[in-house]
């Protein structure tokens, strides 16, 4: 971690002698530094977007937020020259402004440089995380990552230093923040209908063998690749954020320890099996995966977090949304609610479906109620894509603190390393860093996340954008 460190400090140092030189533009954006929580951007009236990483994701991403009012996609970027020519004739064909196309290993430094953009929108591969969000930044850009945003501890450091040095915002575009029952679930604690929030529940269980080989001769995916060689939860944050948020990690609570434990791998190896034969090199090879992890996070203030990943067994989707308070409880796959009648009342059974459509309309968070609607007309996993979009570029536009900060990035997206070395060392514990360095005791609890419809010209979404991909 130290070697990166020292790396950033001689980057920063060329930038620093850059601007003092009438260096690139970008150097002269560069500011002395200083804590990124509630910091407030200049505003941008006009955002300007570049997106890197035009795979299915990423496509969606130029697709999706073409409806923003207010943002324009102004550069494209992908290593394959095709895929980013397909989304620029996309715009063009839509009427909107034709992006430039950068391509190649390097072509997001390139468009980092090119002062065409204001904020890079990353949506490469887990890879691509850390290197083109910290050039971004470095190039005084704001840089909105995909999840997870990183994968290690010191990924977490470069980007929670490297935001605070030249001051541009970090953000995870972790969508499952912005789900309806996961803001109904945040309103509900913040509301205190739940009473003293004690403990919470996560997960991400989804069938992911779509991405294993389908043939001996294929290209395996990255995420094959990737997921077959970890151990511990290597996709935490979809069913984690969401309950971070709830307990105001952070903001006046932070991560502690974790523990962790996984299953055999099962899944891949014996669909391979099944596929090509157990004599085949996909049944031979060494899977470090384990299909189902399980892992046990506790908070400062003695709040526990379970946080579950399943990606290798046939199974219906769930993110397994939890919150238990001292009044109160949540679940959702389905939504259910339990809160207790009177202090002290049992609470024996779920609300029967009239009396939880109740309650979810009474504490229904204030951003569906205002764009919820239009959110499920243009789509995005029900809607929450967009509202997430929505969200950082009212912030952006009218000078207001993101929802999430580097922060919150680096704590939730650690839990990917620390897991992996609990697990492999017989579910040791695992002390969480504290990204922010005593901020946290300090700094506001989570906002509204409101808009002003007034401010933004929502008549003219479309919600002609395309496929979404499963979250």
């Amino acid at each position: 971690m130290e070697q990166k460190r020292r790396e950033f400090l001689k980057g920063t140092a060329w930038m620093a002698a850059a601007a003092m030189t009438g260096g690139c533009a970008s150097a002269l954006k560069t500011t002395a530094g200083g804590t990124m929580a509630g910091y407030v951007a200049p505003k941008l009236g006009k955002i300007r977007v570049g997106v890197v990483g035009i795979g299915g994701r990423g496509s969606y991403a130029v697709h999706r937020l073409s409806t923003i009012p207010g943002i324009e996609i102004t550069a494209l970027c992908d290593f394959i020259e095709e895929k980013a020519l397909k989304d620029q004739k996309w715009l063009k064909d839509k009427g909107f402004p034709e992006p430039k196309v950068f391509t190649g290993p390097e072509g997001y430094k390139r468009l980092c440089e090119s002062g065409l953009c204001d904020v890079v929108h990353n949506n490469t591969d887990w890879s691509g995380h850390v290197p083109v969000s910290a050039y971004a930044m470095k190039s005084g850009l704001h840089a909105f990552v995909e999840v997870p945003g990183v994968c290690t501890v010191d990924e977490a450091w470069e980007l929670v230093e490297t935001s605070e040095k030249t001051r541009r915002h970090c953000m995870m575009l972790e969508n499952c923040c912005y789900g309806e029952d996961e803001m109904l679930m945040v309103n509900l604690a913040r509301a205190g209908a739940l009473g003293t929030i004690v403990h919470g529940e996560g997960g991400y269980l989804h069938d992911g063998r779509w991405v294993c080989p389908r043939s001996l001769t294929e290209k395996p995916q990255w995420r094959f690749d990737s997921i077959s060689k970890m151990a511990g939860n290597s996709y935490p944050t979809h069913g984690f954020g969401p309950v971070a948020i709830a307990m105001n990690v952070n903001r006046g609570d932070r991560l502690d320890y974790l523990v962790s434990m996984g299953s055999v791998a099962a899944g891949f190896p014996d669909l391979m099996k099944k596929r090509f034969g157990d004599d085949s090199k996909y049944a031979k090879m060494r899977y470090d995966m384990e299909d189902i992890n399980t892992s046990m996070v506790r908070t400062v203030n003695g709040r526990t977090i379970m946080v579950q990943c399943d990606m290798a067994n046939p199974r219906p989707y769930s993110r397994m949304n939890l919150l238990q308070g001292s009044s109160g409880i949540i679940r959702t796959y389905p939504l259910r609610i339990g809160i207790e009648k009177s202090p002290g009342a049992e609470v024996k059974k779920w609300s029967d479906e009239k009396e939880t459509g109740e309650i979810r309309e009474k504490y229904r968070h204030p951003l569906w109620k205002q764009a919820g609607e239009i959110a499920k007309k243009v789509g995005g996993h029900g809607g929450m894509d967009y509202l997430m979009d929505l969200r950082w570029a009212y912030c952006l536009q009218n000078g207001l603190p993101l929802d999430m900060d580097v922060y919150d990035l680096a704590a939730w997206s650690c839990i990917v390393e620390l897991t992996e070395k609990s697990s492999r060392n017989r579910s040791a514990r695992m002390d969480i860093p504290d990204f922010t360095r005593g901020g946290w005791k300090t700094v506001a609890p989570f906002g509204d996340w409101m808009i002003d419809l007034k401010k933004m010209d929502l008549r003219s979404v479309s919600a002609d954008i395309g496929k979404q991909q499963t979250v």
